[in-house]
């Protein structure tokens, strides 16, 4: 996957080149830059993200001023596809679903695929308040939890919007993770069965005795075709080259290959409604609380 570092680390071999060009070795850039020869090589091996400045200054110093248009903006796309949570979150979470909302209302065609959770366009308001009240904690951000989920709510909206479509894959695992308590898991799958109707959505589901064509390491939402976002722990890459979302359109085609759809995903679904029915209430008992 096309990632921060190694974008960085392309940077990094560019410049190399264009030192070498210049016929300059490390320790003679250095000292035409008055840097630390130390500062040259963690830039050149990718373990240091060089400023604007030092883009400028080494461009100069090899006389080749006339890329500095090119290698700023590679520099400042290495700086946006890398959005640290902390700084996505801190003011909360309602600002955050605003700006997928805003993203979300131009994008014709919006598809996903989802390892381990069930996407937010398709959550309960008690399914999204346990998954965003497990972000607030872990990263240690404003505690907006009320104002992000009703934001996450609206959100919901556009699925009944004219001129808008969606397509998600999901493996077994999304639907069975227990995120929550097993009620809330299960009015969850129930809203999936019933988003699976609407006439502008797709939801395939990929069960666990299907062949897997690729690892589902981590999910990844596709707008159109400019621009996929992944999230990982510790941050959102957003991806815009063409052949990295080229890459990801082919990967969400053979995972929707070996997923299941329509009468066999509902009953798949189903399936889990009964074993966690089984397996968390007894015969007698019901799920509804008192």
């Amino acid at each position: 996957m096309p990632n921060p570092r190694q974008a960085r680390e392309a940077l990094g071999a560019r410049l190399r080149e264009l030192r070498k060009d210049a016929g300059l070795n490390g320790k003679q850039l250095a000292q035409t830059l008055q840097w630390q020869a130390t500062k040259v090589s963690r830039i050149e091996l990718g373990r240091q993200t060089p400023s604007e400045e030092d883009v400028r200054a080494w461009l100069t110093a090899c006389d080749a001023a006339d890329l500095q248009p090119s290698l700023i903006s590679q520099l400042r796309g290495l700086e946006l596809a890398y959005s640290a949570w902390q700084r996505q979150l801190r003011t909360g979470t309602q600002e955050r679903q605003r700006q997928i909302a805003a993203i979300e209302a131009e994008t014709g065609l919006i598809r996903g695929f989802e390892p381990a959770t069930v996407p937010g366009l398709f959550q309960t308001r008690e399914y999204a308040r346990h998954i965003m009240a497990q972000s607030i904690k872990v990263h240690e951000v404003t505690d907006d939890l009320e104002e992000g989920l009703q934001a996450r709510m609206d959100r919901q909206e556009i699925l009944y919007r004219p001129g808008h479509r969606f397509h998600f894959v999901l493996t077994e695992a999304a639907v069975r993770n227990l995120m929550c308590p097993p009620d809330v898991l299960m009015g969850q799958i129930e809203r999936l069965i019933a988003s699976a109707t609407l006439p502008n959505v797709a939801l395939g589901v990929i069960p666990f005795v299907a062949r897997l064509p690729k690892s589902p390491v981590h999910g990844f939402w596709m707008y159109g075709t400019s621009l996929v976002t992944v999230e990982t722990f510790a941050a959102e890459l957003s991806l815009t080259q063409p052949e990295e979302i080229a890459l990801y359109g082919k990967i969400f085609g053979l995972m929707k290959d070996v997923a299941l759809y329509g009468k066999a995903a509902r009953s798949l679904m189903t399936a889990v409604l009964d074993d966690l029915a089984a397996a968390h209430f007894p015969e007698g008992e019901s799920s509804e609380p008192p």
